[in-house]
Parts: C-alpha cells; structure tokens; sequence
C-alpha cells in the first residue's frame, strides 16, 4: 500500500532547479533521483506504514519522499540549510509525518528524538557514514533503532558484511557482525548520483542480534585494534601488548602463529570473553 501526496509534487530535478540546489563536496552529498529505485531503498526495511523513521541527511528529499509515500513517519536531520525549503514542500505534502530538524547529525542525541524504536532509512553522506554506523553500534544493547537501511561506498559495504580469511574482514566486520546480522540489500550503480561518485555504493541491511554473554565492547574494540593494527604479523606478534591475551589464545587452543583476519567473530569474542572474565 502506498500513501501519495495530498497535493501533487513536481520532478526531484525540478526541485532541486527551482531551489539553486548543487550537491555539496564539503558535505558528501551526492543526490538520488530515481524515485523508483529509492522506493525500493525504502522497502528494504519491510512494512513502514505508520513505523517511526529517522533519515539522516535528505538533502532535497529524494528518499524521504520514497519513505513518506510508504506510510512512515520520518524525523530528518538536515545540516545544509539550503535543502531546508524543499523539504518542507513535502512536509506540506504529507501532512504530519514529517519532522525537520536543522542540525549536525553526529551532535545530536538520536534515541532522545524518539519513544519507541525507530528504524534508520538513510543515504549516508559519505565523509561521516562509517562513523555515524558505528555509533549506533556501540549503543546500548537491545540498541535504540529496530533495523538500520544505510547506503555506504561499496568497499565500506564490503567490509560490514566480509567473512573471515577475505581482505575485508577486519575491525569493523567484527565490530557489526558479533551483536548484529549486517546483510548487503542491493549493489547501487555510480551513474545513479548526481554528481556520480567515484566508487560504486551498497545499500545494507542490519538488524540486531543478541550478544554473547560476557563480552564486553570495550575490550572487543581493544583486542581488535591490537590484532588488525598489524593484520600482516601473526597473532603472537600482533597481540604481545595486550596483557592476557596470548595466554588466552593458547587457553583457547587458537594457534598463536595465525594472522587477525583467519580469526571468526565468534573467536574474537571468545578471547575477550576470557580477557574480562580476567579482569
């Protein structure tokens, strides 16, 4: 079921024509105007009618409008205040299901804009996308937002999702991987932006998981720094400054002479296990 318009919209281009709208290199904007294809981003999260959404960076509106016309009700955090007017035509469009806030998306308390648990549908601006995801990954477990829609670079989207023994693999698959389930939803073309990017762009789902139990983030962060620090030593090498941890690795019977990235999620959380259990 879809929710049109209560008043009808003209083209995104003629949007963004009639607004002096230019996507901004400072701000990693790179616009969508494919609004079938955005539809699509918009259902990846399933049924949103009348579900809470927050959008970070909407720019003129492409995928908010995608996501209004699905039902959601969207709270949009928009730092370039250029785009401010054309998202408010469609705040008039749909009456009440949307809420603009003009602001800084990585200074803004996120879960505090919401009562319940809303799901994140969004076009990362491409300088603070890897930073905003995690985050909302090292947030408090069962975490604020229900499922996270997130368009990365394609290398990023290679990296949440990598298994181990890959050249991806590393801190931050570790990182999504050990209390989530991070899937790639759909590969997405350079030639869709305007301005086409250099690098091709993934959309990827994730929904959160339960933890292992005695795990705690902290040392998971230390003990995969320390191991992918230097992801070309062995781990015998790699981790001989982290107190406890070769010790552990022999605890465990993990062969010290391996490199970080032969190493599963589940062993990483294994060792920092042990490493707390220490403490």
């Amino acid at each position: 079921m879809t929710f049109p318009p209560a008043t009808p919209l003209p083209p995104l281009r003629d949007v963004i024509r009639t607004h002096g709208l230019t996507a901004s290199k400072a701000l990693g904007q790179n616009f969508l105007f494919d609004q079938q294809l955005l539809g699509r981003i918009a259902r990846v999260p399933g049924d949103l009618a009348g579900s809470e959404v927050l959008e970070i960076g909407p720019g003129p509106g492409g995928l908010t409008r995608a996501l209004l016309a699905e039902g959601a009700r969207v709270t949009a955090i928009e730092r370039d205040r250029r785009c401010i007017p054309a998202l408010a035509e469609l705040g008039e469009a749909w009456p009440g299901a949307l809420r603009v806030i003009e602001g800084d998306a990585l200074a803004i308390d996120h879960a505090a804009l919401f009562e319940g648990r809303p799901h994140v549908v969004a076009n990362l601006p491409y300088n603070v996308g890897t930073q905003l995801f995690v985050s909302w990954l090292s947030a408090e477990w069962q975490p604020w937002w229900q499922s996270l829609t997130l368009m990365f670079q394609r290398e990023v989207a290679d990296r949440i999702v990598a298994a181990p023994d890959s050249d991806a693999y590393g801190r931050l698959a570790v990182l999504a991987q050990w209390r989530s389930v991070p899937r790639i939803a759909m590969p997405v073309h350079r030639s869709a932006f305007t301005p086409p990017p250099k690098v091709m762009s993934a959309v990827v789902h994730v929904v959160p998981a339960e933890p292992p139990e005695g795990v705690r983030l902290a040392t998971l962060e230390r003990l995969t720094a320390a191991a992918f620090g230097q992801r070309r030593k062995m781990l015998r090498a790699s981790l001989r400054g982290m107190p406890g941890a070769l010790a552990t690795l022999e605890e465990l019977g993990i062969d010290a002479t391996q490199r970080a990235e032969t190493l599963s999620v589940g062993d990483y959380c294994a060792i920092a296990k042990v490493l707390d259990a220490a403490r």
